[in-house]
């Protein structure tokens, strides 16, 4: 029998319109925003102005601060504004827009398709090489790659974990990506192994992605310390703590790192990324997603430059369905409505998702009825109506005690809520709210 994790968990339709959709390139846009914040932490500092030339792959905005990520140019052309551009949610955000001229790559990048395998750099100059090229989780988080290889003082790791479980519905990119590119993101799987120092590491994929777990476990066979394991599907496995649960037995503590318990996980996409950053010398500028709903005419997986409005996307799989209600970035469970197709693609876009206007509308708010649906389907065994209810009377400190920073905002608990109620909504803004508090009291 196949492993999951222990706690909760649910079934959606998996709706994966793309999975047989080979990956292709989308064209250049005429212009790119590029977010200097598109990972977890401090955003970067511009490094250039308005009337600067710039190449493909050239570094335009630097990290600052202990958790940050370099930002490259997506392409070459010329600098015209470094201002607010939008993000996800509309409101404006420092960013650099560039008008595209041509296609000019840095020289240093290696843009053959021939597979690099050798790599003499010690596990400490590949950590430099990942935080140099921007390396952010790829799974959606963007959390920078190389805190994550420099476990906290006193920690180690013993296993290096890769999510190839992709959960989320309708998303496609990562299955996509193993089958098309397995042998790059074993290379990059031991690159993340000798940077961590560990000599094991699993990638864990789910039952229902036949072809990339027959070609990784091909493909595996010539990398020494990398085992596949197939998994059962249920969402989230796609989360940290359910994912090392699922493989390991182990449990992460409540407010811990995947590290107390031996593990670090990345995903197949940061995986590939590493892969093309040590060995190609390749920033991350340009990932792989999944453009897809029910309406749409050729739901995609697309490779796409960091910047490029998202109206491009949907332009080149069809166009936008007339009966759209609403676009989100991401998938359905964890992912977010859109304000504009104008916002950019960023590091964190792991899909597009155009929803027909009668799936969009919520069903209208009902009384609690004290099902414990919610509870019961809470991967990290909260009490998600209790969460709502604190967060509505404003309980900042109880709602503190009864673990709110743990939720992972699956979704599961509104999915499975029969009276409809908007749990997932007031937990986020509690959790925010908590997460101010607590902040302020280190300060």
């Amino acid at each position: 029998m196949l492993r999951t994790f222990r706690l909760g968990g649910v079934h959606p339709p998996e709706n994966k319109l793309s999975a047989n959709g080979q990956i292709r390139e989308l064209p250049l846009p005429a212009v790119v925003s590029i977010p200097t914040g598109q990972h977890i932490g401090a955003p970067a500092t511009p490094l250039v102005k308005k009337g600067d030339k710039v190449k493909t792959g050239q570094l335009i905005a630097k990290s600052t601060g202990f958790v940050s990520a370099n930002i490259h140019s997506s392409v070459s052309g010329t600098v015209t504004k470094v201002e607010g551009v939008p993000d996800a949610s509309g409101y404006p955000r420092t960013g650099i827009v560039i008008k595209v001229d041509g296609d000019e790559w840095e020289e240093q990048i290696d843009r053959s398709p021939d597979l690099v395998r050798s790599c003499a750099l010690s596990g400490p100059e590949i950590v430099e090489k990942i935080a140099s090229a921007g390396i952010v989780g790829m799974g959606g988080a963007t959390f920078p790659t190389h805190i994550k290889l420099v476990p906290p003082k006193g920690m180690k790791a013993d296993l290096l974990i890769i999510n190839g479980v992709e959960c989320e519905p309708y998303l496609t990119a990562d299955n996509r990506l193993m089958i098309e590119k397995s042998r790059e993101i074993l290379v990059g799987t031991e690159l993340l192994m000798k940077a961590l120092g560990v000599e094991k590491a699993t990638i864990g994929i789910e039952g229902n992605k036949p072809e990339a777990i027959r070609l990784m476990k091909e493909a595996v066979a010539d990398f020494r310390g990398i085992t596949v394991e197939v998994l059962r599907v249920k969402y989230p496995q796609g989360g940290e703590k359910q994912l090392i649960n699922a493989i390991t037995g182990r449990e992460v503590p409540s407010g811990a790192l995947p590290v107390a318990v031996g593990c670090v996980v990345s995903n197949v996409g940061t995986a590939f990324a590493v892969y093309e950053a040590v060995q190609k010398n390749k920033p991350l500028f340009e990932r792989v997603l999944t453009i897809t709903g029910k309406h749409l005419q050729q739901p995609s997986n697309l490779k796409v430059r960091v910047g490029t409005p998202l109206s491009e996307v949907v332009a080149f799989a069809g166009g936008l369905p007339e009966d759209t209600g609403k676009i989100i970035s991401g998938g359905p469970m964890m992912g977010k409505a859109v304000a504009s197709l104008e916002i950019p693609v960023t590091k964190g876009t792991s899909g597009v998702l155009l929803m027909p206007g009668e799936e969009s509308l919520r069903n209208p708010q009902q009384p609690c009825i004290r099902c414990s649906r919610c509870a019961a389907n809470c991967p990290m065994g909260l009490e998600p109506f209790l969460l709502m209810t604190l967060t509505e009377k404003t309980m900042w400190e109880r709602l503190e005690k009864e673990k709110v920073l743990d939720c992972i905002e699956c979704g599961s608990c509104s999915y499975t809520c029969p009276a409809s109620r908007p749990l997932l909504d007031h937990i986020r803004f509690g959790k925010a709210k908590v997460g101010q508090m607590v902040r302020s009291r280190k300060n």
